[in-house]
């Protein structure tokens, strides 16, 4: 099995530059699928994810060829039969997207139910909602969701709960609806806004997004396009607090600081100091760590997948923090992980109590999903001694090159195989 072997205690010190965005990336490659032509994607993340779905996209019969290590030119136009089996998406939560874009262009879809990270249950009743308010049937039987439409016909959905994955699956079923649909309270995250800026660089006619309100005019037929992806925030937001546990000063680069704003601020509330640009986040830590509560939320509140990360933060930090986890109910289950390493930490149902000014110390540890694998990495810069991270697959399907920015930086971490 693979392992990152990682001797903490190195004070982590320089430039990162952040890759592109793996929720925006992952939901621009379905995407690319609604114009029955040409499209190029830039600044794609050279990840697990991307592969897989890049693997999913030719089974369906695209051709997708990369033309640099983050360009991949995508052509459509033979996509005929829209069925995508479990062996080709079960890798990737995001793969259900091919639900909402194939509905679109061909009127139907099946697509079996996809794998990703198991934190929690992920339903998908609001995608159903909406593909059933624009006039489609859905059933989902052996393991098949199956979408038809005579005609998709512009309405007015509300979503019950703020989802970024319903928000984007039924834009994508919308944009070729007879007339105006309007999504009301949608998501406002940054990759809902780049994807609807794909697909209006396709042709589209969306509106409203990064509000709560989208609204999209139906249009007949779209065209190919060329886009850049977002960085991501997340892989930012990653080595902020990577920097901030070891005491360093790192500064981050090709990122979009107003993405940062809720992150920013609370590493600064925990007594980080915090420089922005234009296209840079710079942190450096003048003294002690103090502890904070974080409450995960929607765009623009503090997000979900840095939670795990953060937990980490507050384990070091001086006092006690309390974390709440709006998103997902089973996120918590990395904890006992870190308590492995020495952490603090108990959980009563969505919320974790942290006890803080812990010195963590290196033990062998497994990811449990993608971003509590990104946790126990940052955990190890901290810890006194060697420690272990498994299931290292988790940590690649979101983090290009994680090890070699790490070491970069001035970390003593490598990817090891060590025979079971």
């Amino acid at each position: 099995m693979e392992y990152f072997e990682i001797i903490g205690g190195k004070r982590l010190s320089g430039e990162v530059y952040i890759n592109g965005a793996k929720n925006a990336a992952v939901a621009m490659l379905p995407a690319a699928l609604a114009a029955n032509d040409v499209s190029v994607l830039e600044n794609l993340p050279y990840i697990e994810d991307v592969h897989s779905l890049v693997d999913s996209l030719t089974k369906v019969g695209a051709k997708c060829e990369f033309t640099d290590r983050h360009t991949l030119v995508i052509d459509s136009r033979g996509v005929r039969d829209p069925l995508a089996h479990y062996e080709s998406i079960k890798k990737t939560r995001a793969s259900y997207y091919l639900v909402g874009v194939l509905l679109g262009r061909f009127g139907k879809a099946e697509v079996a139910i996809p794998g990703g990270c198991n934190f929690g249950s992920r339903p998908i009743d609001q995608h159903v909602k909406g593909f059933e308010a624009l006039g489609a049937n859905i059933k989902i039987e052996h393991g098949m969701i199956i979408a038809h439409a005579q005609k998709l016909v512009g309405t007015n959905i509300y979503l019950d709960v703020v989802s970024v994955g319903a928000t984007i699956n039924i834009m994508l079923a919308a944009i070729y609806a007879e007339g105006t649909t309007v999504i009301e309270n949608a998501a406002k995250e940054p990759h809902v806004v780049d994807t609807a800026n794909f697909l209006n660089a396709m042709g589209a006619q969306i509106k409203g997004a990064g509000t709560d309100m989208i609204r999209i005019v139906g249009v007949k037929r779209l065209h190919g396009a060329e886009y850049m992806i977002i960085p991501d925030q997340i892989e930012a937001g990653t080595y902020l607090i990577a920097a901030a546990i070891t005491g360093g000063e790192v500064t981050v680069r090709n990122i979009i600081p107003k993405h940062m704003d809720s992150i920013s601020a609370k590493l600064q509330e925990m007594n980080c100091k915090i420089d922005v640009g234009d296209d840079f986040v710079k942190l450096c830590v003048p003294g002690k760590l103090q502890s904070a509560n974080i409450k995960t939320m929607t765009y623009p509140g503090f997000p979900t997948d840095l939670q795990p990360q953060m937990t980490v933060l507050l384990c070091v930090a001086e006092g006690t923090g309390i974390i709440t986890e709006t998103i997902w109910e089973n996120r918590f289950q990395y904890v006992n992980e870190l308590k492995r390493l020495g952490c603090h930490v108990t959980v009563e149902g969505r919320a974790a109590v942290v006890e803080g000014g812990i010195q963590l110390t290196g033990a062998e540890t497994y990811a449990t999903d993608l971003r509590a694998g990104a946790a126990l990495v940052v955990a190890g810069l901290a810890a006194k001694g060697r420690t272990l991270v498994g299931n290292v697959k988790y940590i690649d399907r979101g983090y290009e090159e994680l090890v070699q920015k790490l070491a970069n930086l001035g970390a003593q971490i490598r990817r090891v195989e060590i025979e079971e």
